[in-house]
């Protein structure tokens, strides 16, 4: 079974990066496969950053050009989705940017941050959870979407958004209890 995970990855990877060198050589039907491959889960990146499906759309077809305008740049250190995924964030997270959405960056105590609530290990339901993360202000909505379903780490998310590690680690334990307080008032 193993072998066979191991061959199937490996046919993707080779036909991905195939997709990738025609795209770059200007074959349209290349990049649109590209483009339908990774569609769905740019949009669901996009939209859970910006929580707009209009916003969304925009910048899911701005990261495209821009990505197929940039494919010169790609160089296979990292999947092309994760490329991709990288370009989608910043482009919305400069959108939310352009529209006075400031992610506010407040210094907190080592004590704060390594303060741990109690409730954070209770069972959540994942439609509450859903639904406290829109209901966070923006800034802390942005920094729990990079860090809990995204995936980035504090210094990521600091390249992101222009700041240094400690206010991101800061402003995800602000964002994490206050979503802990929504949650319990659901």
């Amino acid at each position: 079974m193993d072998n066979r995970l191991q061959f199937l990855e490996a046919n993707v990877r080779i036909t991905h990066q195939a997709l990738i060198e025609q795209s770059k050589a200007g074959n349209s039907n290349a990049q649109y496969q590209l483009y339908s491959l990774y569609v769905d889960a740019m949009f669901n990146t996009a939209y859970r950053l910006l929580s707009s499906r209009e916003d969304a759309e925009d910048i899911l077809q701005e990261s495209f050009v821009e990505a197929f305008k940039k494919l010169d740049s790609f160089r296979f250190e990292s999947t092309f989705g994760a490329w991709l995924k990288r370009i989608v964030v910043n482009r919305s997270i400069n959108f939310l940017r352009s529209k006075r959405m400031v992610f506010v960056a407040a210094e907190v105590s080592e004590e704060a941050i390594s303060e741990e609530s109690n409730d954070v290990n209770q069972p959540l339901q994942v439609e509450k959870i859903k639904k406290g993360i829109a209901q966070l202000p923006e800034g802390y909505r942005q920094i729990i979407t990079l860090y809990l379903i995204e995936g980035y780490d504090h210094v990521e998310i600091g390249e992101i958004l222009d700041i240094s590690t400690s206010p991101s680690k800061s402003q995800y334990h602000r964002a994490k209890r206050k979503l802990i307080g929504i949650i319990n008032e659901m």
